[in-house]
């Protein structure tokens, strides 16, 4: 059972190495390696000899010479002139060892599995199958040091031998390294390419992405309009957006189009608004004892009419008064003429709709003037009307 257990082990380490073999394919930090070695080689106690004696170990000198296929794999071919020593009479017999190998080298060089096959002639002759560990110790650039421990299996017999190995080892012919590879041929390196698979032909910068020549944030690749003016608002395929009201949204996400220059605009494109509260308020003077409107066509009263026109929301309490002299019956009625005169004119003069304008009489209850002399008089025979609305006021930009 022992014996077949080490030779399928000896199989698998052949297998394994012809499929990652056939997988790495990275270069060796050197090619070839020649070595001299002292060799300890301990028998197995029931090993066979060709006389009525047992072998009691014995020693050896091995040359090897290797070639490194990849940074991971290796092979190699060992000669050994080796003398087993006889047990009881202390006499010895030597012969060689000749054999190849297989050598899985670890990352960075930490050790190597190797196994193979030798052809052992020492009294009798004999197949091995062989597995060890092993490392090349770094003494200089051009010298190694080789330590190796060793198992060996008899193909025809049962028996186990060991060897332990000490010696020196020659690297040379340096691998020559391969220039980096640019899978896309676009002039960046693939270990700096961080746009792989550009299309042939495309400029790219130093990172091997494609190149913006109009500065328009859209790359060449898929820029349909190349060469737009910098500073243009461009949309996903760099061409110009189209803004007929230059408010700065594009018209196809424009919802409130046309909107007036100057002002301030959502991501909409509609008018940005503040609340403001604007107000206006009206004087007009009569004659005394008169409920007349003396100058309906006057520059304050056309201001009054097109406020209200600018703001149709908003509504009027006209407000008529007299002045002191004068029964307060007299006066209350002739306050409310006044009141109701003024709102005709608003109406039939200036279009302004009877609904929104309310009247009211005070008669002489709410004089500005309470001094009893003309110009006192003069200044209390009046209306007054006050109109004040919050509106929503466009910002400027």
């Amino acid at each position: 059972m022992k014996k077949h257990f080490k030779m399928a082990a000896v199989s698998l380490a052949v297998i394994a190495s012809a499929n990652a073999f056939a997988q790495d394919s990275s270069e060796p930090s050197y090619r070839h390696w020649g070595g001299i070695s002292g060799v300890y080689y301990n028998t197995d106690p029931d090993r066979p000899m060709p006389v009525n004696d047992t072998y009691d170990n014995g020693r050896g000198i091995a040359f090897e010479y290797g070639f490194r296929f990849t940074q991971s794999w290796a092979a190699r071919v060992e000669f050994t002139s080796l003398s087993l020593d006889y047990a009881s009479s202390g006499d010895d017999e030597t012969g060689e060892m000749v054999g190849v190998d297989a050598l899985y080298f670890l990352p960075n060089d930490s050790l190597y599995i190797f196994g193979g096959v030798k052809r052992q002639a020492v009294g009798d002759s004999t197949t091995l199958g062989n597995l060890g560990l092993g490392k090349h110790w770094n003494l200089s650039e051009k010298v190694k040091l080789i330590t190796e421990v060793a198992a060996y299996q008899d193909f025809g017999e049962d028996y186990d031998d060991y060897s332990f190995k000490v010696g020196l080892a020659i690297p040379f012919g340096k691998s020559t390294p391969s220039a980096p590879r640019d899978s896309d041929n676009d002039g960046v390196v693939d270990g700096k390419d961080q746009c792989p698979m550009t299309p042939a032909g495309l400029r790219v910068d130093a990172t091997g992405c494609s190149i913006d020549d109009d500065k328009d944030g859209v790359l060449n690749t898929v820029d349909q309009c190349p060469n737009t003016p910098v500073g243009t608002k461009v949309d996903a395929k760099g061409c110009a957006l189209k803004d007929a009201d230059n408010d700065g949204v594009a018209d196809s996400k424009d919802m409130c189009p046309d909107t007036p220059a100057g002002v301030k605009v959502d991501a909409k494109g509609c008018t940005v608004f503040d609340e403001e509260t604007v107000e206006i308020t009206l004087r007009v003077l009569f004659d005394n004892e008169s409920a007349v409107v003396k100058m309906p066509k006057d520059p304050e009263i056309s201001e009054f009419a097109e406020f209200m026109k600018q703001y149709p929301s908003t509504t009027a309490l006209i407000e008529g008064h007299t002045s002191a002299p004068g029964t307060e019956a007299y006066n209350m009625d002739l306050s409310k003429r006044r009141a109701t005169n003024f709102k005709k004119v608003m109406v039939d003069m200036y279009g302004i709709e009877s609904n929104r304008l309310d009247t009211v009489g005070y008669g002489e209850t709410r004089l500005l003037d309470s001094a009893n002399n003309a110009e006192a008089h003069r200044v209390n025979r009046r209306i007054s009307v006050t109109v004040k609305e919050t509106v929503k006021v466009a910002e400027e930009k």
